[in-house]
Parts: C-alpha cells; structure tokens; sequence
C-alpha cells in the first residue's frame, strides 16, 4: 500500500456539539486530531502519498495537515462540494486509485484500526471511543505525553496540585492545571489549555480544549466545551449561564464581569483562592444521574 485517500466527514447529527468550532477530522481528540492519527498511522505503515477529501472547512484540515513534511510523506487537502461515499471517492478519483489497486479508502470517522468504535453517531459511542482508544493515544511518534501512573496521562508543562485525585483511567492535556482536592477520573480526559479549579469533579465526562471548570462544578456522564454542558447518556445539552461555573477561556466575558474573572482566575494562579461571589445555586443534574451540581 504507497497510497491513501482520506474522506473527512461532514457535520453529524449525532453529535451536532463537536463542529461547532472545528471540522470533525480537525477536533481535538485527545490532544491530537483525527486527521494527526491517520497520518501517523499511515506513514508507519509505509504509505508515502495521501489525498484527503474535506467539504467542511477543508482550509482548517490544510493547516492540520500542512504538506506532510512532519509525518515524511506527500499530503495533499482537496476541498469537496460535499461529503462523498468512499465508493464515489473512489470512483472520481480512479486514476490515482484504481479499483484493482493495494490503496487504502478510508472516511474519518473512527480512531485507525477502530472501526468497530464510531466516533459520531451519538454522544454515547463518542464517549466509549474515546475510552476505548485513550490507552492508544500516546503513539510511537508522539511526544510530550507521560504515563504518569499506569492508566494516567499527562501532557507537558501540565500543573497538577499534589492534592488532587487522579483515577485511572484519565487523560490530562497539554498546560492544563488542575488544583487542590480536585478528583479527575476515572474514565475521564481533560483536553490542552483547560483550567480546572480547586474541588471541582470529573467523572466518566470529557473537558474540551480552552475550557474553565468551576470548584462547584460535579460532572458526571457528560461533555463540557466552554460553557455548553452535553450529558452523552441522554443527548440533554445545556448551555450554562456562569462563567465562575463553567466557560469557554478563549471567549472573552462581558465588559460588566470580565474584570471580575481575570480577577478571580489571578487568584487561583497566585493565591489560596477566596469567594469573591455569593454561593452559587447548584446546576441541577440534566437527567437527575449526570451534568454538573
């Protein structure tokens, strides 16, 4: 096999949440895009040209993907009017990968070698996934990750406080920082950049990148991308109202209480973190089993 070509999905109703910001084959999974593994596995394999068909945002997949220097192959991004089979693919673009060939068609809808665990069809066969290939995710060309313990990760240049409680398995991204008496695990990934404040719990639940997660913050069964809140059991979302709660770090709060959170967050890096606020009322779980409380 020297040839690849690669067709990268389309927005999924199954998981409407995951495209909000990035392609799918673009969306961070565990620390790396879909798009990262595939190559990686491909070049392992010995393929030395791939083609990679995008209709969504094929821009954000070039920038992922570059030419291929990184992986030592030929990458080339081909944007597409719209999502095609891999029998259409394979049709239009024949003369590069004929029928008769030992070429590889593949849509970008599960881990390399996982097809059995689809990432897209709802927010539950996301969660297992993910589980699923968690243990894989560190490949043999992959750097900056550690097994900390058997069954923790951590990214590089993440902060964890020595009081936390990390329960395997777990994934902590990249300059992450989780504080004291905070419980990560198990069954849980923090993805890069995503701050983690003191007390706060993640349990059998996913944190996207970029993402503040509140001391008052319980997640169970759930997905957070800033301040939406996915239950994966039920598809129940909800976008939660306060940014000392739960919020996006990228986006930037309102004029009337931004000074107040960088505020708090200095505290957090600097200080033994105060209340700066009244109590918060409690987010009620989405199903009474899962979300934050």
């Amino acid at each position: 096999m020297s040839k690849a070509l690669l067709i990268c999905p389309s927005q999924r109703s199954g998981v409407p949440e995951l495209s909000q910001t990035a392609p799918l084959a673009a969306t961070p999974l565990l620390g790396q895009s879909l798009v990262e593994y595939w190559l990686s596995h491909l070049a392992l394999a010995g393929v030395k040209e791939v083609r990679i068909l995008a209709d969504d945002r094929p821009e954000q997949i070039s920038k992922v993907a570059g030419n291929g220097a990184r992986w030592g192959i030929k990458v080339e991004v081909t944007p597409e009017l719209r999502e095609l089979t891999a029998a259409q693919a394979q049709i239009k673009y024949a003369s590069e990968f004929p029928a008769t060939g030992q070429n590889l068609i593949a849509v970008l809808d599960h881990f390399p070698g996982a097809q059995e665990w689809p990432l897209f069809t709802s927010h539950a066969d996301f969660f297992v996934a993910m589980m699923r290939w968690l243990p894989k995710a560190k490949t043999m060309d992959r750097v900056g990750v550690r097994e900390l313990r058997p069954g923790i990760w951590i990214g590089l240049h993440a902060q964890v406080s020595p009081e936390a409680q990390l329960r395997a398995p777990c994934w902590i991204g990249q300059h992450v920082y989780v504080g004291a008496r905070a419980t990560v695990g198990p069954n849980a990934a923090i993805e890069d950049r995503s701050f983690v404040e003191s007390g706060a719990e993640i349990v059998n639940s996913l944190i996207g990148t970029d993402t503040f997660v509140g001391r008052l913050a319980a997640l169970q069964k759930s997905f957070a991308w800033g301040n939406t809140l996915v239950n994966w059991e039920t598809d129940s979302v909800i976008q939660v109202p306060d940014a000392f709660l739960l919020c996006g770090l990228k986006r930037a709060a309102n004029a009337k209480s931004s000074e107040k959170f960088l505020r708090r967050m200095f505290d957090l890096l600097f200080t033994e973190p105060q209340p700066e606020v009244d109590a918060l009322e409690s987010i009620k779980p989405i199903n009474g089993q899962g979300g934050a409380t």
